[in-house]
This record gives C-alpha cells, structure tokens and sequence, in this order.
C-alpha cells in the first residue's frame, strides 16, 4: 500500500459476489467473505467503505403470516446475518450500516471509521428502489462542520427504466450540494461521496473501454443485452447510461475521470465487471464513485483493485489528501468545470 507524505483519507467500494456465499456450517465464515475481508478490505485501513450484496448479512421481514417453522427458520437465519455483519464490523475496525432488503434482495451496506468521522444521521429511502441504498450523513472530526452525504447503492440490474427513476433518486441527495454563501451562517451546503453498482456504463467520452457493441455475434446473452441497453429507431442498440449522465449533468464528478485525465492514472478507468460473464459484451466499468466538484480535487489516487477469485466485482480504491478534502469542505477552491460530455 502506498505511503504519502501528507495526512490522507482512504474509500473504498466493492460488490461482494452474494457477500462470498453461505455458511457452511453454523459460524464458519466462507473463504470467499473471508479473503476479501482479510486479504483486501482490512489491510487498506478505510475510513469509509461502501458494500453491495450483503446477502447473507442482512434478512428479510418476516411475514405476519409465517408459520412457527417459517419464524423458527427465520431467528435462525438472523442470527448468522448478525454473526456475519459483527465479524465485518470487528475485522474492519468500522462502525457498519446496513440497508433494509429490497426486492433484489441483496442489501447494500456501509462502514465508517469513527475515529475519522462522527455520524450525524442516517436515513432508509425505500421508495423507487428495487435494491435501497444505505444514505448516511458524515462529519469529518476536528474539520469544518459541513455535513457529508455518503452513500452506497446498487442500482436495478434488470430494469433501464428503473434505473433512471433510482438515479433520479440519487439527485436528491446531491442537491444540497452548493457554492458556499457568504451570508449564510448555518452553512446550508453539503459535500457529497458515494459509489455504487450502476449496472450500466458511463457515457463513452473519455472512457477506454470499448463500447460494447450490441449487435456483435459474440452477444449470446439477449436478456441481458435488453436489461443493459435500448434498441434504437434504426433497430440498433445503444448502451444505458442514465445514472452517469444524471450525476455528471448535476456536476458531480467520477474521481477515477479525475485521476484518468487530470493526474495520469489512465489505469484508473479500467473494467470493474462483466469479464466474467460470457456473452455479454466483456468487461466494462459498471462499478463507479461520485465526488462533488470541489472536495474531488482532493483526489491523489484511484485503483481498480483485482478481485479474481473472490468476486464477480472488482473493487474500488480512491485515496485523498486530507488536507485539500477540508479546503473542498469549505469552498476555499474552485469546483471542478461539470464533465465535458463530448471531450
């Protein structure tokens, strides 16, 4: 892990492949969960980590309804959800968050390290989304007292339509996202940092992997390629990217663009997901973080790091200079110029 010469915070993202898969048997903890955990997450030492697929760490309801067996099974089932998220919790070191179920059934989840940061509020947002995402306000300790709205989401993977009213829904957490107003003494503006499972892509400007192309032989999978993208008037397909043109039309901005085109780091946008998968088109970056325009100028470096054999996901690692995220806090620096679609 590098080493910088300056105070810096460290966030990470990964979609858990089903959270490596069930117990084997009572309190015995997958390999899978156990070397991402172990040999990933743990040794970055995050201050903030967002989660998908906590499958196996989070139940659902029981129904009103449910039998004495149903009810029995159901304890039983919460009871390795919770031994599973404390194990998270202590190997980490960080304070976790987890979102309710959904229809998707794969909650996302957040941990926080509270040396770091001190938790203002937290709040479910269960309309619209088939997967809800887990939304919690941060402060940064011994910094300025902007709030930071964090949040981890996994976005629907079978529905463009519902997408695009999810990523409409993530709008509504950047909003108070704003320049800072001099006359306005309770500092009513908001920093923003999230990630997610978009499973869709980014707009293509500047991106450098390959579209996909859709009417390619080598596309088997026709379910997916309808999930993931739109047939056109002409009978092509185009890829969806709702989720990325609504955040970048809202001025926030993908740190891994930031360090791909502002620093260099041209690794910094390669696949996150899909080269598991055969007939889909390939790897594409699918897995993506949010920064808003001014605290992203703290941003020293981003790594796509290598899951293989552990998950379907590669994960994310974004580092930044602590002291150039509190100048963003504060708007003592620019905000970025919103994305150039077609640079």
């Amino acid at each position: 892990m590098r080493t910088y010469g300056e105070q810096v915070l460290r966030f990470g993202f990964l979609n858990l492949e089903v959270d490596g898969g069930p117990e084997e048997e009572p309190g015995v903890l997958p390999e899978r969960w156990v070397r991402a955990h172990e040999e990933i997450l743990a040794p970055r030492q995050f201050d903030w980590l967002g989660r998908a697929e906590l499958t196996y760490s989070q139940t659902q309801p029981v129904p009103a309804d449910a039998t004495e067996e149903e009810k029995a099974a159901a304890e039983l089932a919460q009871k390795a959800a919770d031994r599973r998220f404390d194990a998270t919790q202590e190997l980490l070191g960080m304070r976790g968050f987890r979102s309710p179920t959904g229809q998707g059934r794969n909650p996302t989840g957040m941990f926080v390290r509270e040396g770091t940061f001190e938790v203002i509020s937290r709040h479910e947002q269960l309309a619209v989304w088939r997967t809800p995402p887990t939304n919690v306000v941060l402060r940064l300790r011994d910094a300025p007292p902007t709030p930071i709205v964090t949040v981890s989401w996994h976005n629907s993977y079978c529905s463009p339509n519902g997408r695009e009213d999810e990523a409409y829904e993530l709008s509504s957490l950047v909003d108070k996202v704003q320049a800072k107003y001099e006359d306005d003494p309770n500092r009513r503006w908001a920093a923003f940092l999230g990630a997610g499972d978009c499973n869709e892509y980014p707009v293509p400007a500047g991106e450098r992997v390959p579209e996909i192309d859709w009417s390619s032989s080598e596309i088997t999978d026709l379910v997916h390629r309808r999930h993931r993208a739109r047939r056109q008037a002409d009978g092509s397909w185009k890829s969806c990217t709702a989720v990325d043109e609504l955040m970048l039309d809202c001025g926030m901005w993908d740190p891994a663009r930031y360090a791909a085109h502002q620093l260099g780091q041209i690794e910094a946008i390669d696949a996150t997901a899909g080269h598991a998968s055969d007939g889909q088109g390939g790897g594409q970056r699918i897995d993506r973080i949010y920064m808003d325009p001014w605290t992203v100028r703290a941003v020293l470096e981003v790594n796509v790091i290598d899951t293989t054999g552990v998950s379907d996901h590669h994960g994310l690692e974004w580092v930044v200079s602590r002291r150039k995220y509190e100048e963003g806090l504060l708007r003592r620096c620019a905000s970025l110029e919103p994305w150039a679609f077609t640079a």
